[in-house]
């Protein structure tokens, strides 16, 4: 019989202190790209979108005005497509990326391959003048191909056997907890 885990989740992120971390973010962007005047910011499918949506909305807020956004669906472009089964999310990105400074946007770098995914789906867009990383949480001890955030929230050294859950609630959100894949 296997064994089973009587590891419960640990919250380790609240709202309270994804408030604090999203106006960081927003500070941090600004001060790399100003006005947001040649820069967009992508959200990808799809768990990566309410954390994009979210610092949209507040960066529009302290600029005053809108930004370039986007969102992007990286399914046919994963080097496991024909292994799982994978459901297409929708692609809304209405401007080209050429010479633009973006930022990709998901909550949670693991692996980097979602990443790697993401760069190849980006060309068919433009080709951009850079490509920033910003993510809510960095698993760092997980990487299978060289990709390294150029922002991010917290970093989580957590194990094979530990899943990170974010929750949200309509782009707000409520927590991020560890838990045993097993749960």
């Amino acid at each position: 019989m296997p064994c089973q885990s009587t590891m419960s989740p640990r919250i380790i992120l609240t709202q309270e202190h994804y408030k604090i971390m999203q106006t960081r973010f927003c500070h941090q962007l600004i001060e790399n790209h100003d006005d947001f005047s040649k820069s967009a910011l992508i959200g990808l499918q799809p768990r990566g979108i309410s954390l994009a949506r979210s610092i949209k909305k507040e960066l529009e807020t302290l600029l005053g005005h809108q930004i370039l956004y986007g969102e992007l669906d990286t399914t046919f472009f994963r080097d496991d497509f024909r292994q799982k089964p994978l459901l297409p999310q929708s692609t809304s990105i209405n401007f080209l990326v050429d010479d633009l400074k973006v930022v990709l946007i998901d909550d949670v770098l693991f692996t980097g391959r979602s990443i790697r995914s993401a760069l190849d789906a980006l060309q068919h867009h433009g080709r951009p003048a850079a490509v920033e990383l910003l993510v809510l949480i960095d698993r760092r001890l997980s990487r299978h191909v060289p990709v390294q955030p150029d922002y991010s929230g917290i970093t989580v050294d957590a194990v094979f056997s530990e899943k990170v859950k974010v929750v949200w609630d309509n782009d707000r959100l409520q927590h991020v907890e560890l838990v045993n894949k097993d749960h």
